[in-house]
Order: C-alpha cells, then sequence, then structure tokens
C-alpha cells in the first residue's frame, strides 16, 4: 500500500530537535503531536505531491530522500533540490495555495503529514513554534540564494565540490559520517541540479578522484581531502 497513516508522535521522534524548535513545554508538544497525526509512506519514484495541486500540509521527512523539480517549456525536468529526513518540504505552495513543483521519493520514505491551517492556528499561540516555522522559511530562502550564485558564478568543479561538501554536512548533522555517504540522486539528476551536463558531472568526479580528493564507487562516495574540497569551492571567493 502507498499510503499508509499511522499514528505519529512528535515527543518521541529522534529527529524532533531538526523539525522542531527546542523548549516546547509538555502540553505544547502534546498540542503539536494532535496535529502531526499522520504519516505517510512514499515508495521510491512516487510522488509526494505535484505541480498545481493544491497546498493544503507541510511535510516533515522521517526517513528517505526526495527531490523537487520542475518541467521546463521544452519538457525537461530541472531538479530544485534534494531534501532528506529532518528537513520541511512543502512550503512552495504557500504562496498560492498550490504546489509549484514536483516532490519524488528517492528511495522509499516516509514524511510527517503537517496540515498548514492547524500549524499556522497554533503558531499563532506558541510564538516559539512561529518563529521556528519562520526560520525554516528563511533557511529556504537563503538555500535558494545559494544555488543562484553557486549557478550564476561557479566553474563545474566549484559547483560539484560545493554540492559534495553541502550533502555531507547535512547529513553529518544528522548522525552520519562527515567524510562519507551513498548518493540516492543519480548523476544527471546532480546535472540538472547544478546546471551541468552529465559527462561533465562524470568528468569532474573523475578528476576528483585523480586528484586524491574523494573515492568513488557507484553512488558511494568517500571523501579523502575535505580542505581540497574547500578550497575548490573557495577559489571563487579568495580567502573565505
Amino acid at each position: 500500500m502507498n499510503l499508509q497513516a499511522i499514528k505519529a508522535s512528535c515527543s518521541t521522534c529522534n529527529l524532533r530537535e531538526l523539525c522542531l524548535p527546542i523548549g516546547l513545554n509538555e502540553e505544547q508538544m502534546e498540542r503539536i503531536d494532535t496535529i502531526v497525526a499522520v504519516r505517510r509512506k512514499v515508495k521510491r519514484g512516487a510522488l509526494l505531491f505535484h505541480n498545481g495541486e493544491a497546498f493544503s500540509s507541510l511535510y516533515a521527512i522521517r526517513t528517505g530522500f526526495f527531490k523537487t523539480s520542475v518541467a521546463t517549456e521544452d519538457g525537461r525536468d530541472q531538479v530544485t533540490g534534494f531534501q532528506m529526513a529532518g528537513e520541511i518540504i512543502g512550503l512552495d505552495g504557500i504562496v498560492n495555495d498550490h504546489h509549484t513543483c514536483d516532490a519524488v521519493a528517492l528511495e522509499d520514505a516516509e514524511v510527517c503529514v503537517m496540515p498548514f491551517d492547524k500549524l499556522e492556528e497554533l503558531s499563532r499561540e506558541v510564538t516559539v513554534l512561529q518563529n521556528h516555522v519562520h526560520k525554516v522559511m528563511s533557511r529556504e530562502i537563503v538555500r535558494e540564494h545559494g544555488v543562484m550564485l553557486l549557478l550564476g558564478s561557479m566553474r563545474a568543479e566549484e559547483r560539484l565540490a560545493a554540492f559534495v561538501l553541502n550533502l555531507v554536512q547535512r547529513l553529518h548533522t544528522r548522525g552520519f559520517s562527515a567524510s562519507e555517504l551513498v548518493l540516492r540522486m543519480t548523476r544527471e539528476e546532480i546535472g540538472s541540479y547544478l546546471g551541468l551536463k552529465l559527462e561533465t558531472v562524470s568528468r569532474t568526479f573523475s578528476k576528483f578522484v585523480e586528484e586524491g580528493i574523494v573515492e568513488v564507487k557507484q553512488r558511494h562516495i568517500r571523501i579523502l581531502d575535505t580542505d581540497a574540497l574547500k578550497r575548490i569551492v573557495n577559489n571563487q571567493h579568495g580567502c573565505e
């Protein structure tokens, strides 16, 4: 079964500190638990929501990995982001009450459904929650600005190095290795996100391997020289 409703409990979730603000008391946690009452399973390759769909909820990713994408005028699939456990997805729908992109599971995933009207209502009463929702939105804006900078001013090597560093840092925040990761997305999807051709992504990875910066075995990447990746990124911006 693709969709499965299960009783969710934020208070006992080990990703709580990534999704929710710190400092909520027991009563406030219980009220959030009543809002986030449903979890939804999404099979690999299935849509969580699609472009044009009516917006009703935000989704906290509990397990798994997603990509968001939009169809370009010439019919191509343009990847706009990758989201992982502990992150909120669906913010694009707030502006016009409908989603402006597709969200596809890159592996079997599970999300906690947060009905936005109820979340907004509770946010007005619990200011720490309201502040947190604003921070999540702000983080998304900052991320988009970062991507624009990446695409506008960086060479292929800098784009890929920044992408790998960002991904491993986000995973490390969730308790994973600071130097190893398994790519849930294809090289083609990475290229779409970074504005690079598939061949360029493959060639750049090969260059990093030749220079002893990373080890690559299919989708498994081990970073051998983090400082070298940082130097590649900072080359664009002097001694940042």
